[in-house]
């Protein structure tokens, strides 16, 4: 007799709903998985709804005929990732180390622990009359997309105005750094990775041709 903890642990790895996607997938019916493994249809039924747990010979019987293995029935689905970030739930935050901020972000993946980027909505100060907010540089990449406004990018000795609907990709180990050049707000969506970008060595080593001969 299991104890309830045992079950519980089992019932996770869903091996009677395997079982049953099995035998369906080959439009096989209860008495017919039954001829080729020996097994009683109704222990089958039982097996597919959850209501008894099978041995490991049991089980190994049945995954033979779908050319399975043991591991099949106890390897867990991948955990997929979907988070909302609700706009009122969000957090602001002004430029960080700066009496005057010239701009503020709020982080659209907060609920994500283990983030493989890093989405922000910002909002740029008109600083038009200022110099560049501070050089500044981070791992990875980065990626910037205007919806209002004029957003001044400084990188290295480029200067590039952005308007609404421009976008801007870059490698963000480079020191770079930005300006609100309109008249109102610019509002924009940041993302930053810590992917670094391909050197030309990757490019051409993985662009070569292969060698058909």
């Amino acid at each position: 007799m299991l104890s309830d903890t045992l079950r519980k642990g089992l019932e996770r790895y869903r091996i009677g709903e395997k079982l049953r996607t099995l035998r369906l997938k080959k439009s096989m019916g209860l008495v017919e998985l039954g001829k080729h493994t020996g097994l009683s249809p109704a222990l089958i039924s039982k097996l597919e709804r959850g209501k008894l747990i099978p041995t490991l010979p049991t089980l190994l019987r049945i995954a033979l005929v779908f050319g399975k293995d043991l591991p099949f029935f106890f390897e867990q689905e991948r955990q997929t990732l979907f988070r909302v970030h609700r706009k009122n739930q969000r957090l602001r935050f002004p430029q960080e180390g700066v009496p005057d901020p010239a701009y503020f972000f709020e982080s659209l993946g907060y609920e994500v622990n283990d983030r493989q980027l890093d989405p922000y909505w910002a909002e740029f100060v008109p600083q038009k009359d200022k110099p560049h907010t501070k050089a500044h540089t981070h791992a990875g990449c980065e990626f910037l997309y205007v919806f209002e406004g004029e957003v001044e990018v400084k990188y290295r000795g480029d200067v590039q105005q952005l308007k609404a609907g421009d976008a801007v990709y870059f490698d963000s180990t480079v020191p770079h750094s930005y300006r609100c050049v309109s008249a109102k707000p610019a509002r924009a969506v940041v993302v930053t990775s810590e992917r670094t970008l391909p050197t030309m060595q990757h490019i051409r080593a993985h662009s070569t041709p292969p060698n058909l001969a």
